[in-house]
């Protein structure tokens, strides 16, 4: 889920070992105090430290009710080393759910102590995040685990959506304040807070969601964007189609190893084979339940879920093939490592979901999503749980003008990973052809976490805000080693 909640749609792929940068992009940038503003000692990457300031500001709830209530937002910022700095370098993590702080405990720490040679940096936590949760933390539910078919899921879902939301209104939370336009304005009052007169943007996955919005609403204030595993405005829900295009790609690396093959003559049948069983005779699965042993029903859908999971980063998708024989077999056990504890994945959080809620779906992508889900490997379960939610509750989608493409002139450095089965490049390439000023940096065999994939990402990056040129790129890793049990 990239310093990214990267499967925010996906519970099961929250687990530490499907996609270990969930927990970094949730971490705590361990400050002495989180209600504290001024200087302190952040601990990064390794247990490496550096001087920084925290800082916080206000705004409104829900800037279109008079009477919101303010929240106050907060973020670190890692002082420029240069003589002359540039505009301030704003990085938005992804998600929905990732924390900016969080982002910089992690292995991309690097990046931002490398860019402080161009201007102040910050990690910026949006709305509901880290130093900016505003929403209230739910009691445990006592809710029966539900069945993890696609009908079980969606059902708790949304009815525990629609009790928590309830809840959180009558505690004086303005929920609908939780989108992705309220978030861009959010960046634009950190730019006037930070006394800057142009802002420039750094982010990924969900981040570049936000970032589109930024530009359509305050293009004017800013200066330039690095972005990565590109997120469209209309690309809160993933095409089916697509991610089976990426399946037979990874198939087609199976083929290139005879021991693979002889295990896995076809992929994509093994994963179908292995849904469809489950899907129809959920399978009793030993689990954690609130920190003592328990049991789940795990059907077809579930294992969709945690495969949209590891088909994000090489390392996981390594693991992808081995977990299906396993399962072929009636080894349910394997799945125990990836779970976590369920009782927290079935957990809601607030802001995740009212973002992806707010940014939606259109009528059109909507029905083609589905009409590819019919046949996909991975059906709808990739982005789960939307568009399960969509219209669980009613008047927060942002509409139509939300989701239409722009023409951006600002210059612009897009990079991607071409085994990210997050966010494929074909969906990549339609949010890229909407920058006319972008250079491209391509990194074959990285995934969705692409910026820290590859030591040649970091000096592209510093050249790019310092207003070097940057050419297209191709970069190349090892191709993945998958393993078969």
């Amino acid at each position: 889920m990239t310093y990214t909640s990267l499967n925010r749609r996906a519970v099961l792929a929250a687990a530490a070992l499907a996609l270990p940068a969930l927990a970094l992009a949730r971490a705590s940038a361990q400050p002495a105090s989180p209600l504290q503003a001024g200087p302190f000692r952040f601990k990064g990457w390794r247990g490496e430290e550096t001087d920084a300031d925290r800082g916080f500001f206000e705004v409104p709830e829900d800037r279109r009710d008079r009477r919101s209530r303010k929240i106050r937002l907060g973020y670190v910022r890692f002082p420029s080393t240069a003589a002359k700095p540039g505009p301030p370098i704003v990085y938005l993590a992804g998600g929905p759910g990732g924390e900016g702080t969080g982002a910089a405990t992690g292995p991309r720490f690097p990046i931002f102590m490398a860019l402080r040679a161009v201007a102040d940096v910050i990690a910026f936590d949006q709305r509901g995040t880290g130093l900016s949760s505003t929403i209230p933390e739910r009691p445990a539910s006592t809710r029966p685990a539900p069945v993890f078919t696609e009908a079980g899921l969606t059902s708790y879902y949304r009815s525990e959506l629609q009790r928590a939301w309830a809840d959180w209104t009558k505690a004086g939370v303005a929920m609908a304040g939780y989108n992705t336009e309220q978030s861009a304005d959010d960046i634009d009052d950190l730019r006037r807070h930070l006394g800057a007169e142009k802002i420039d943007l750094w982010g990924t996955s969900y981040g570049s969601h936000l970032a589109l919005s930024v530009l359509k609403r305050h293009g004017d204030r800013v200066n330039r964007v690095a972005l990565s595993s590109l997120e469209g405005q209309d690309q809160t829900v993933k095409r089916p189609a697509r991610t089976d295009v990426y399946l037979r790609q990874v198939d087609a690396l199976l083929g290139a190893d005879p021991a693979a093959r002889a295990a896995v003559p076809d992929l994509l049948a093994l994963m179908r084979r292995v849904h469809a069983r489950l899907e129809a005779q959920p399978a009793l699965t030993a689990v954690t339940l609130n920190g003592k042993p328990g049991q789940i029903r795990m059907g077809g859908f579930g294992v969709q879920m945690l495969a949209g999971g590891l088909i994000a980063n090489p390392h996981t998708l390594a693991r992808l093939p081995g977990l299906y024989l396993a399962l072929d077999l009636g080894r349910t056990d394997v799945l125990a490592p990836f779970l976590g504890d369920v009782a927290n994945l079935l957990n809601l959080r607030g802001m995740p979901e009212a973002m992806d809620l707010a940014s939606g779906i259109s009528q059109r992508r909507l029905a083609l999503v589905r009409r590819e889900a019919r046949t996909a490997v991975l059906g709808e379960a990739l982005n789960f749980p939307m568009p399960q939610l969509a219209g669980a509750i009613r008047g927060v989608d942002l509409g139509e003008d939300f989701r239409t493409s722009i023409r951006i002139d600002h210059p612009a450095l897009l990079i991607a990973g071409s085994l990210d089965g997050r966010t494929v490049l074909a969906e990549q390439d339609e949010v890229a052809a909407q920058f006319q000023r972008k250079s491209r940096v391509m990194v074959e065999n990285a995934g969705h976490n692409v910026f820290e994939a590859h030591p040649e990402v970091r000096p592209l990056l510093v050249r790019f805000f310092r207003g070097e040129p940057v050419a297209d790129t191709r970069l190349t890793l090892p191709t993945p080693e998958f393993r078969l049990t």
